[in-house]
């Protein structure tokens, strides 16, 4: 196999020994407090546009795997939420094998939250709430693309969009929500808080579900 030039020596600085994360370190042994720390942490970067963007990885049923990038929309104690299309290959996925894993990588601070869990659909209405809270264009872009479908041209699409923005050009016109969008939640087993160290000693800190009959070892 021919090597990239320079690919074998990238490596990047990361934090330092006295820059460690331990369990001292914990705003708190509540994964969802600890979760919701480090994100207003990754908020407050000037350098990170996004830092609600996470990988999302899924399998089919047989265990082929395939991941993508979305955007959280919301999270509480119940969970994480993000928003797609019913028919796209993830929502395929995670129809037929509901769990999956998303990740949340934020280079600026040199850390990255793991997360491992079920995933189920949000309610129709839970949907429609916040479909009918973002931009129009936003809107229209559900209503004219079949997310991941074979389509003969880029111009087919923007024809579309280009027609149902004629259609609902009035602003007072309401955008109906397609019926194949939606919301999930995924419902976290378990949360991985990891720090990188420049000498590759990085630093893993790892919240789990108990299993059904297991207790904590308080030893």
């Amino acid at each position: 196999m021919a090597e990239v030039s320079g690919v074998s020596d990238m490596r990047a600085p990361y934090r330092t020994h006295r820059d460690a994360f331990d369990v001292d370190d914990l705003v708190s042994r509540e994964p969802f407090l600890q979760f919701k720390n480090w994100f207003e942490e990754a908020k407050l970067e000037p350098n990170i546009e996004e830092a609600n963007a996470m990988a999302l990885a899924t399998a089919t049923k047989n265990g082929s795997p395939s991941v993508r990038m979305v955007l959280m929309k919301g999270f509480d104690k119940n969970g994480i939420v993000f928003y797609t299309n019913y028919k796209s290959r993830k929502a395929t996925e995670l129809e037929e094998n509901p769990r999956c894993s998303c990740m949340f990588y934020w280079e600026q601070l040199k850390r990255s939250i793991r997360v491992e869990g079920s995933v189920s659909r949000l309610s129709k209405e839970k949907s429609e709430e916040y479909f009918n809270s973002r931009p129009r264009p936003s809107q229209l872009g559900a209503l004219s693309s079949n997310q991941g479908s074979i389509v003969d041209s880029r111009k087919t699409i923007s024809d579309r969009f280009k027609s149902l923005s004629e259609t609902y050009k009035d602003e007072d016109k309401t955008i109906p929500k397609p019926d194949c969008w939606g919301g999930y939640l995924v419902t976290p087993d378990l949360f991985e808080f990891w720090q990188g160290q420049t000498t590759r000693l990085h630093d893993r800190i790892c919240f789990r579900r108990l299993a059904t009959g297991e207790k904590v070892d308080e030893n």
